[in-house]
């Protein structure tokens, strides 16, 4: 068994959570500059057995692709291009950003730490994960 990786994908840097070898609960990992990305999801492969890349789905209100989508979609290519044997989905990502601001104020977090927007971007891959992993159960 292999761990799952999911992404919170962002046009300055990406969110990165993986879960544990059981596939039991996410991981925040260091936020990832989006130019640094892929080599950091192929250097990561190499290192750790990765069954699967879960990346998020951004959607509007109405369930349509929102305009992340536009540079989402190029990176998908690049990725199933350098993995094509790794399986990737998406994964609905609405409210994401919103439930890591909340989790962060009951978690403690100080307003200058939840201002730092790696700590949000790393909050909401883990959330994608959470909720991907919760949707296979």
């Amino acid at each position: 068994m292999g761990r799952i990786m999911a992404i919170d994908y962002g046009r300055k840097r990406c969110g990165v959570a993986v879960t544990d070898v059981l596939q039991i609960c996410a991981n925040g990992q260091p936020t990832v500059r989006t130019c640094d990305l892929l080599p950091y999801i192929l250097d990561y492969c190499s290192r750790e057995p990765v069954e699967r890349i879960v990346v998020g789905y951004p959607r509007d209100m109405h369930g349509n692709d929102s305009e992340s989508m536009t540079y989402i979609r190029p990176f998908l290519g690049r990725l199933r291009k350098e993995l094509p044997d790794m399986p990737v989905e998406m994964h609905d990502e609405r409210f994401t950003s919103t439930i890591a601001h909340r989790e962060m104020i009951a978690g403690g977090f100080g307003r200058k730490q939840r201002q730092e927007k790696g700590r949000a971007d790393e909050m909401a891959a883990v959330i994608i994960l959470t909720s991907w992993l919760e949707s296979r159960r």
